[in-house]
């Protein structure tokens, strides 16, 4: 169905507002247009382009809720985070991120990913990883989005010990997995006790 500009711009601004992660190759094929032309039409609406949205969303969410390190040390950009219980984070696999003969990312980045989002999630002034465990199971290429979870598995508080599962995916296929067991300053209900 052809659609008038206005139409379609009405659109898009809808879509947007209800996933400000959506890439402009996903609003171009949702709308049957090019690439340039959602470009084109975000310009003339004054929205910027996803990087920007995505940094926008996480600076007005979680800047002051990340305890551990500085939002900009993430690696990926956080989208959703609920302190000492799950968090989630995307990262666009650049030029910068893979290997130049073939495309694929650099393991290093992936795991970057997942254990910046480990750190994050805990609620407490210092998190370091003890140890992990990690598996890579599909390769990522060059435009991939990574789409990384973190769910705090369980907490030992006399070891100050906090347990996290980290699950990546690409276009809902699952390309890293990791344990990790990290080391926190308090146990989990120590920061409310001692701030009373």
């Amino acid at each position: 169905m052809k659609r008038t500009k206005k139409e379609r711009q009405q659109l898009l601004c809808d879509t947007i507002e209800q996933n400000p992660f959506v890439t402009d190759e996903q609003l171009a094929s949702q709308f049957g247009v090019s690439v340039q032309t959602i470009r084109l039409d975000r310009m003339e609406l004054s929205i910027p382009e996803l990087r920007e949205r995505i940094k926008d969303v996480a600076s007005r969410n979680y800047e002051n809720e990340v305890k551990s390190l500085p939002l900009d040390e993430v690696i990926g950009e956080i989208i959703d985070i609920e302190l000492d219980q799950r968090a989630i984070s995307i990262f666009d696999v650049r030029t910068e991120h893979v290997f130049q003969r073939n495309g694929i990312a650099r393991g290093h980045h992936l795991f970057a990913q997942a254990n910046s989002l480990a750190v994050a999630v805990i609620n407490d002034e210092l998190a370091l990883t003890v140890k992990s465990n990690v598996v890579f199971l599909k390769p990522v290429k060059l435009g991939d989005r990574v789409v990384t979870k973190a769910l705090v598995r369980g907490q030992h508080n006399e070891k100050n010990r906090t347990y996290i599962d980290v699950v990546s995916t690409v276009n809902n296929s699952t390309v890293f997995k990791g344990e990790f067991e990290m080391y926190r300053t308090k146990g989990v209900g120590e920061e409310n006790e001692t701030s009373n």
